[in-house]
């Protein structure tokens, strides 16, 4: 589906060391026809022979609400990639806003367990600039697959699968990002086990200022923490914790662990575990939640409940659990101090030893890194939104960081028409708002 941008033959990638071919970009096709015309003066006047390089089908992989994901073939070495069709970005001020700072961030990443942009497909003249393609790297499945699957998960995957996720999430957290959607399908893995959080259409830096609101339009119900289920109009990145102990007990049950029809019934399956909040725990709550819980009768802690979700609940993963699944969030652990729980040695040692990017092995043994657990600095910067006043202001200067983004040797890339996925790629839209999870309640 994948073509690479440019009027004159296209010349493939240099070897490690090799000077790179005159593969000099040149402006976008805009239409169907002109895209053609560079396919085909390719084919006659390229020296290389023609490769095959469409071995598997494009095929669409995945989508959400605001893009479309699909397995591709990258034709400058072959490899597949994931292709991911942001639709209709410039519809208003607050989408070209979302896009823009989920762009800058797939940009901004350089961490082995949060997925990066690899690349921004060529952008078409301006004037037809309505979609955006990012290719990141492919991953063969993702956790809530491996979780419904019949494939049994042995305490040393649960360990490693968790340990990435808080690896993931403390490098997000010290660039100051809250992800707001962490889910078992956001989480990415490999066939070796490697796991890379992905998904930011939800993320936004946090906000430091308490008196600021922030939007409730966050996290599958499934994994909402408690103050935002609670109408709380300011939140930490500890919402991100409470998810990732939602999966913990996933992985450890192989179920969810609070399936509910509806918010309110989320919020009692969880004072049903955790037990009915002190007020000072429901602080930021709203009036109307407040008086929901109060109403209700007194319960009591069943945390002992939690060794019943599997042979794989020890002392050690329940007591990490537990300190994730703490309702009020300024007591919930930190993705730091979980990554320094116990339970979560083996986790490091394995991931360490044979599936990470950061060690690396000699004749006389394995040379490991001196940070485990890297973080950012500087923080990711989005005072850029500051000043972004219209939707045209926007376009104009997401064209351009495109632009800036393909300055380098590598071949810059456009959709190919003539492809047998051209069609249906093209058609393929976000999921609907049927398909989406349910808003928060707004309590009265």
């Amino acid at each position: 589906m994948l073509n690479p941008g440019q009027r004159q033959p296209y010349f493939p990638s240099p070897a490690p060391g090799q000077a790179p071919g005159p593969a000099a970009a040149a402006p976008a096709q805009v239409q169907a026809a002109t895209a053609a015309t560079v396919k085909a003066h390719h084919d006659q006047h390229s020296h290389h022979p023609q490769q095959q390089l469409d071995i598997e089908p494009d095929r669409p992989i995945g989508y959400g609400a605001f893009g479309v994901v699909w397995s591709v073939t990258d034709p400058r070495d072959g490899k597949r990639v994931a292709l991911k069709k942001m639709p209709n970005v410039f519809q208003n001020l607050v989408s070209c806003k979302r896009v823009f700072r989920e762009l800058k961030m797939l940009c901004f990443f350089k961490h082995d367990n949060v997925l990066s942009a690899l690349d921004i497909l060529q952008p078409p003249h301006i004037d037809y600039f309505e979609e955006i393609y990012v290719v990141t790297e492919l991953m063969q499945s993702d956790l809530h697959k491996i979780i419904v699957s019949p494939q049994p998960l042995s305490s040393d995957h649960v360990k490693v699968f968790l340990y990435q996720i808080l690896r993931g999430l403390k490098y997000l957290h010290s660039a100051g990002i809250l992800h707001r959607d962490i889910k078992p399908g956001n989480l990415l893995v490999n066939s070796n086990c490697v796991l890379k959080i992905c998904d930011f259409g939800l993320a936004r830096v946090e906000e430091l200022d308490e008196s600021r609101h922030m939007t409730q339009e966050v996290v599958t119900q499934y994994y909402w923490a408690p103050e935002i289920l609670m109408g709380s109009r300011h939140y930490s990145n500890a919402i991100d914790i409470c998810s990732v102990g939602c999966i913990f007990a996933e992985l450890l049950g192989r179920r969810i662990l609070f399936q509910a029809q509806s918010p309110i019934q989320q919020l009692d399956l969880i004072t049903d575990l955790l037990g009915t909040p002190s007020l000072e725990a429901m602080r930021t709550a709203c009036e109307g939640a407040k008086a929901h819980i109060l109403r209700g009768p007194h319960k009591q802690p069943s945390l002992p409940v939690l060794y019943t979700l599997s042979s794989q609940a020890t002392h050690e993963a329940v007591h990490l659990l537990c300190r994730m699944l703490v309702f009020d969030p300024s007591k919930r652990i930190s993705a730091k101090d979980a990554l320094a729980h116990p339970y979560l040695d083996e986790g490091r040692l394995r991931y360490h030893t044979c599936m990470c990017k950061c060690c690396f092995s000699t004749s006389t043994g394995r040379v490991y890194t001196s940070d485990f657990e890297p973080v950012t600095n500087p923080k990711f910067d989005d005072t850029f939104e500051k000043n972004l006043s219209s939707v045209r202001q926007v376009k104009e200067i997401i064209h351009q960081f495109i632009l800036e983004q393909q300055k380098g040797n590598r071949v810059p890339l456009c959709i190919n028409p003539q492809s047998a996925a051209f069609k249906s790629f093209i058609s393929s839209t976000v999921a609907q708002p049927s398909e989406m999870p349910p808003s928060p309640l707004v309590w009265e």
